[in-house]
């Protein structure tokens, strides 16, 4: 092995230790977030470019939500990996306002063809028994730019269409 060999294996196995690392970090990272809110209904966008619906998962839990999205990559026939930098799973959290009573049952989400998922949770009505968001609901959702509607056989689950 010459002098540019070893400097060119060096090279490629630090570009690559690199590439790892900045997945891992993308992995362990929380997504940043947007929360929005008008009379009716609170809206969270999350960013996740390179997502399909069957990727998305949503969750809301004691007034937070959670989101996850386990990507894949494509093969690319003909071509060779060489700096892994995009994490494949991505989480995300974000707390509602400590005041906002939600209706996480009738909450839907969307994802863009941009790869943004928009995540709306009506309110609740003020004078509601339950608390509207203290109870754990889940709400399993995969995410698509059409409409997304409660599965009546699971409350607190979305169904998304394609």
């Amino acid at each position: 092995m010459n002098l540019n060999d070893l400097r060119t294996s060096v090279a490629e196995t630090l570009y690559r230790q690199v590439g790892r690392t900045n997945g891992r970090i993308q992995t362990h990272r929380h997504l940043p977030v947007d929360v929005l809110e008008d009379e009716s209904s609170y809206l969270v966008v999350f960013d996740a470019p390179g997502t399909e619906p069957d990727d998305v998962q949503v969750r809301y839990v004691d007034g937070t939500i959670r989101v996850r999205f386990d990507r894949f990559r494509e093969f690319r026939e003909g071509f060779d990996m060489r700096f892994p930098g995009r994490g494949m799973t991505l989480e995300g959290e974000v707390d509602l306002p400590a005041d906002a009573i939600v209706d996480p049952d009738t909450g839907m989400a969307t994802l863009s063809e941009s790869g943004t998922v928009r995540i709306e949770i009506p309110k609740d009505s003020a004078d509601s028994s339950d608390e509207g968001g203290t109870a754990t609901d889940d709400l399993e959702s995969d995410a698509s730019d059409d409409d997304v509607v409660p599965d009546p056989a699971e409350p607190g689950e979305l169904a998304v269409e394609d």
